[in-house]
């Protein structure tokens, strides 16, 4: 399969013709080729954005959020092409694309059609003097580079509220997994999305990433990724006073206390662990246990742990395929060993698969570590982005607080108890941007979504996208 960059409507060979490899992780084998993008493609993706942001900022909210159902519609109509494509491309069980990843796709688009039908204005009078109001515009051509683990479901989650709020954008994603984003455009076309409203380049970071943040006509950055990429694109952004959306890295605490529900606390923990082989920036990767309960649940939790199907991604009986790229393997190692070399005890997982038929590919066991220090293990402190989490014993609210504030990242926590008091009071002291009580992952795109810490700048969800895709303008009129 040879994708190809989608300009103004079309889809185009790279510039300079060069083609990099892309890989199956299932099997560590070549079964296509992306674009290596360069400026030269940035430079005619970023023009076609301009022109068209000229007359796609003049339409009607009714016309954009027409456009934007049907998109909805085209995708929901190849739900099961899209779901191969991502299992494939990424090595995400099937059964992950099917549930998640797709349908919130589709989600992100209805949602924002719907949302920008009812949009209020703020005004005000000076009493005998002028009547003010703010005015909300769109801000012009935004760069959205969104990451490999949700790589439809992330990146619509970008080009939805772009488009809905009347602004263009050049997209990168993710040189490892871009073959839904190719799809994506071929929807676009079928939908009658006007030429360059939306333009996906292919490629890298440093040949495709970096002149798009740079360039001089894109006055807004949304990236979702590393944290060390992140402080690269932030700088880069401030130096020309650009609006940027950071979404970065996360070492998030999952805080279980001894009156918890137990069953649900364990089932949904496991989950939030190795969902999508924990390539999730929202994973609950350093869990935390109340001394009470804590054998009880290592007990279970191991057990279930090992009990998790790992295989090939296409079979709907799979819970976890392989990891990203053999780079990303040999990473989710070297912590593993680091965790051993500071006297962790392996409790589940711990090695690359090597049975016969999945040798090839980039599998993992999921890997629960326990004996770890609280606070300084690298392995609490450092995000590793795999199936590998840690379970220590806690004693009290206070504790555990300082354990799950410890890291450099704020993503998320989340909160295991029946007291409602207890909850609020912990929810309270976490130093992150959301926290789920009895629950992972649960998500409404009414409410602001973003990190503190290194974990991220700014807000996504319904009112913060219009404040990042539009300019707000106050009129003021004399009486």
């Amino acid at each position: 399969m040879k994708l190809l960059n989608f300009i103004d409507g079309q889809f185009v060979e790279p510039a300079e013709g060069k083609y990099l490899d892309n890989i199956n992780p299932s099997t560590g084998a070549v079964y296509g080729q992306i674009p290596d993008s360069t400026a030269k493609d940035v430079e005619a993706a970023v023009k076609a954005a301009n022109i068209a942001f000229e007359s796609w900022s003049e339409t009607t909210r009714n016309q954009r959020s027409a456009l934007m159902m049907k998109i909805a519609e085209i995708i929901e109509s190849r739900l099961e092409e899209f779901a191969a494509a991502e299992s494939r491309d990424q090595g995400k069980p099937i059964s992950l694309a099917r549930t998640v990843d797709i349908p919130r796709a589709i989600y992100n688009f209805r949602f924002f059609a719907n949302s920008i039908l009812n949009q209020t204005q703020t005004h005000s009078e000076l009493d005998g003097v002028a009547y003010s109001y703010v005015l909300k515009e769109p801000v012009g051509v935004a760069a959205l580079i969104s990451p490999w683990n949700l790589p439809l479901y992330l990146l619509t989650w970008k080009i939805a509220p772009c488009i809905a709020f009347g602004c263009t954008c050049v997209c990168k994603p993710s040189e490892f997994t871009s073959v839904t984003a190719y799809l994506l455009c071929k929807v676009f076309q079928q939908a009658g999305l006007p030429n360059g409203v939306v333009n996906m380049i292919f490629g890298t970071g440093a040949s495709a990433g970096s002149p798009l943040i740079n360039h001089d006509d894109v006055p807004l950055l949304s990236f979702t990724g590393g944290t060390v990429t992140g402080e690269l694109i932030y700088k880069a952004a401030a130096a020309k006073n650009k609006k940027v959306s950071l979404e970065l890295g996360g070492k998030n605490a999952n805080i279980i206390f001894a009156d918890c529900n137990f069953e649900e606390a364990l089932s949904t923990s496991i989950r939030s662990s190795f969902s999508n082989q924990g390539e999730i920036c929202l994973c609950g990767s350093r869990i935390f246990v109340q001394e009470e309960i804590y054998d009880k649940f290592v007990k279970e939790f191991t057990k279930k742990a090992d009990e998790l199907v790992v295989g090939d991604p296409a079979d709907p009986a799979t819970n976890m395929g392989p990891v990203v790229s053999q780079q990303h393997l040999e990473k989710i190692l070297y912590y593993i060993d680091i965790a051993k070399q500071e006297g962790a005890k392996i409790l589940a997982g711990g090695a690359r698969i090597t049975s016969e038929n999945l040798k090839a590919g980039y599998f993992v066991r999921p890997t629960v570590i326990a004996n770890v220090h609280p606070t300084e293990s690298r392995c609490q402190k450092e995000e590793i982005f795999g199936p590998v989490v840690t379970i220590t014993p806690f004693k009290t609210e206070e504790e555990v607080i300082k354990y799950a504030n410890s890291t450099q990242y704020g993503l998320s926590a989340s909160v295991w108890t029946e007291n409602g008091r207890k909850a609020n009071r912990v929810a309270r002291k976490l130093k992150v941007g959301t926290v789920w009580v009895n629950t992972w992952m649960t998500r409404d795109l009414n409410m602001p979504f973003g990190g503190v810490k290194n974990s991220g700048l700014g807000r996504e969800g319904k009112d913060d996208s219009a404040h990042f895709f539009c300019e707000d303008k106050t009129i003021c009129i004399k009486h």
